[in-house]
């Protein structure tokens, strides 16, 4: 069996595939530090080694360590975010992750990161010695999730499984992929985002297709609607009994999670964490290339 190193942890997405793929392991050290993701990973995988702040890597010490996997903080590298790129200190991050792989030199590893500027994928892919390979969650699941995987593990993108919104609703009576955006109109109807004179409308958008938005922290980015594909205005008074946010339930099965994974959590906390975590079947995609299905490592 294999020892894992889980950089920036989370809610432990990265055991959950390990255990779906069928891999096993003789000890799990995870490093992570919002307290509330922390519990999660000990109330589902209590055996799990919190090594805490990635920061201080340097004094872990640890031994044969044979895969190492991680996501830094993306707020940096985003082409949704402000765009700081490693002059944001959450996205400097990935220079931590970096040294640890030169350190440990692990058989496998894997690094996962959002869809960003290409100067910053090409500067991240000369360090880490390989392209990345993009892959849409919706191809395993029923949520719109682009993401960059960095890996020395040969694999390509997964085949296509038919999963629609349809499939992981608690409520069925909604069933419209949309989110809420605030702009600035004019008396035509015309964006103005820039003018600070003219009020921020709220307004619903409605999107076609069957698969959810891309899961985030911010609970308005994703939602789902009665109403069918188009633009109404004023979600939060005309429209409010149009729409509804993701049940925590929902989030869980969008990020292809078992059921009830983040139940102890707190509602705001619980939708964090998931935001901020891995659509897991992709990983198990990434982890059965490993030498095979179900490897079981010696």
């Amino acid at each position: 069996m294999i020892n894992v190193l889980s950089c920036f942890d989370g809610i432990s997405c990265g055991q959950v595939a390990l255990e779906k793929s069928g891999i096993e392991y003789e000890n799990y050290y995870a490093s992570e530090i919002d307290k509330s993701a922390i519990e999660v990973t000990q109330h589902n995988y209590p055996k799990t080694i919190q090594l805490g702040d990635v920061e201080d890597w340097e004094s872990w010490n640890l031994e044969n360590v044979d895969l190492v996997m991680g996501g830094s903080p993306c707020q940096g590298f985003s082409v949704v975010g402000k765009r700081l790129n490693f002059d944001d200190p959450r996205s400097k991050l990935f220079f931590t992750f970096a040294d640890i792989l030169k350190h440990y030199k692990p058989k496998y590893w894997l690094y996962e990161n959002v869809i960003m500027d290409d100067d910053i994928r090409d500067a991240i892919s000369e360090i880490l010695g390989t392209q990345p390979v993009m892959i849409q969650s919706a191809d395993v699941s029923a949520q719109l999730r682009k993401r960059y995987y960095w890996s020395n593990i040969p694999f390509c993108s997964p085949r296509k499984l038919i999963v629609n919104i349809e499939d992981i609703l608690e409520d069925k009576e909604y069933k419209y992929p949309a989110s809420i955006i605030g702009r600035r109109l004019d008396e035509d109807g015309y964006r103005k985002d820039h003018d600070e004179s003219i009020p921020r409308v709220q307004y619903l958008s409605v999107r076609k297709g069957k698969k959810a938005g891309c899961l985030t922290t911010v609970t308005k980015d994703s939602v789902v609607s009665k109403l069918p594909h188009g633009q109404y205005h004023d979600a939060y008074n005309t429209h409010k009994n149009s729409w509804r946010h993701w049940t925590p339930l929902e989030r869980e099965r969008l990020q292809t999670l078992p059921d009830g994974y983040t139940e102890i959590m707190g509602k705001y906390n619980r939708e964090k964490g998931i935001g901020n975590g891995w659509t897991v079947d992709v990983i198990v995609h990434i982890f059965k290339s490993i030498e095979g299905e179900n490897t079981v490592w010696l």
